[in-house]
């Protein structure tokens, strides 16, 4: 199993961008990010995620067209995998009671997990 490349907190942003607007080119992207980037520093993030495997770019036109590898639940599901091993022993029950526990759970998403565990759910 390959190991999914972890992405720092500024190439999840343009990562973020890319699921929204589809395949972008590095000026696009730059239009559409919301923290305070030069345009250098997104194409050269874009670069990088690019050597890691994180994004694929088409190379025939000008400006190159970047998109991402994955989509964005894979990327999610390995990421939180990750997470659970490292900072929650393995326990999916333990990351899930935390963040209910801690406040980071809206009521709106409260209603939201119990009709799904109820079955009304997606």
């Amino acid at each position: 199993m390959s190991r999914t490349p972890k992405p720092t907190a500024a190439e999840l942003d343009l990562l973020q961008v890319l699921w929204e607007l589809g395949p972008s080119t590095a000026k696009e992207v730059h239009a559409a990010v919301e923290r305070d980037m030069a345009p250098a520093t997104v194409l050269r993030l874009l670069q990088i995620m690019h050597t890691k495997g994180l994004v694929l770019r088409d190379e025939q036109a000008r400006s190159h067209v970047y998109r991402p590898a994955q989509e964005r639940d894979a990327l999610q599901k390995g990421l939180l995998g990750e997470l659970i091993e490292k900072v929650f022993s393995g326990s999916g029950k333990e990351l899930v009671l935390t963040a209910l526990r801690d406040g980071h759970v809206t009521p709106e998403e409260r209603a939201e997990i119990q009709a799904f565990l109820h079955g009304k759910g997606e």
